[in-house]
């Protein structure tokens, strides 16, 4: 891989494992069917409307406007990948294929180059230069 793609896929690498194992909570007040403050760090704001159930000696439970809403979202728990939940069939098409794609790619054979124990000629004169011919 070249360094450039390296450097940008290291950073995307470790925010994909942050946000995929982050779990979060949204809490959220609606008092009369509208929503009245959602809070995700913090405690959510009620609107005061709430009966409290020590002051009231009644029996009787009125019902409520307001409703409390908690969403939470579950972070993955488990990073690492076991390969005991895979076949045996997919595992031996994963490295047959493997094998045969990097059987593709043989290296070059190295040519046989036969003056490459010579040196070259020694240049006694320069023939440009006295012939004045120059490679314009």
């Amino acid at each position: 891989m070249t360094p450039v793609f390296q450097k940008i896929m290291s950073p995307l690498m470790a925010l994909l494992v942050l946000f995929s194992t982050m779990s979060f909570t949204v809490d959220m007040h609606y008092c009369g069917g509208h929503l009245v403050d959602k809070a995700m760090f913090s405690e959510v704001k009620k609107c005061g409307m709430e009966k409290d159930s020590k002051t009231t000696g009644d029996t009787f439970k009125k019902a409520s406007c307001c409703e409390d809403i908690t969403i939470t979202v579950e972070g993955q728990k488990e990073l690492k990948v076991s390969f005991d939940k895979h076949e045996l069939q997919a595992l031996q098409f994963a490295l047959l294929f493997s094998y045969s794609y990097f059987n593709l790619f043989e290296p070059l054979s190295e040519k046989h180059i036969p003056f490459d124990d010579y040196s070259p000629p020694r240049i006694t004169l320069d023939r440009i230069v006295l012939n004045e011919t120059y490679l314009i």
